[in-house]
């Protein structure tokens, strides 16, 4: 699996870049899993944003988050494949980019996400463990993790 990583803030984004993961963000998170919910919350401009690329097409997303905007510690969050990039593994090649990006943006520090229940054992196996019980979100069960600093 042979892929180019670019890890950037939102000002250094070209607009075929920002195009590229809001359709990515879109076409699963809006379309895929039939949710009505408003993507852009304005917390995209103070992040940065892991971007995988294969043959020059956005296959995998996530966006890195300081501490303070969506939870107390850092955060990792919008993680997204697109469907051509299922069952190849760029989710798990995602999951492990986005904490060496998180720690070397913030520091060897706790890191907390907001996941959807049906990947929980999937976020496990990175050394996240639920923090709380499960909460609605856009209709969909999600669950608080976080990833202690080594």
């Amino acid at each position: 699996m042979e892929f180019t990583e670019i890890c950037k803030p939102f000002e250094s984004l070209t607009a075929k870049e920002l195009y590229a993961i809001l359709r990515l963000r879109s076409e699963i998170f809006v379309v895929e899993q039939n949710c009505v919910f408003l993507d852009m919350d304005n917390n995209d401009q103070v992040s940065q944003h892991l971007m995988l690329y294969q043959n020059k097409e956005l296959t995998a997303y996530a966006r890195i988050v300081p501490a303070g905007i969506a939870f107390a510690e850092p955060s990792i969050g919008r993680i997204v494949s697109s469907p051509a990039a299922r069952g190849k593994g760029f989710g798990k090649q995602l999951v492990k980019l986005g904490i060496e990006n998180c720690i070397r943006l913030h520091g060897n520090k706790p890191i907390k996400i907001g996941a959807q229940i049906y990947l929980k054992a999937f976020y496990e196996s990175f050394g996240f463990v639920s923090e709380d019980d499960f909460y609605e979100e856009d209709g969909i069960d999600h669950v608080h993790m976080i990833r202690r600093a080594n």
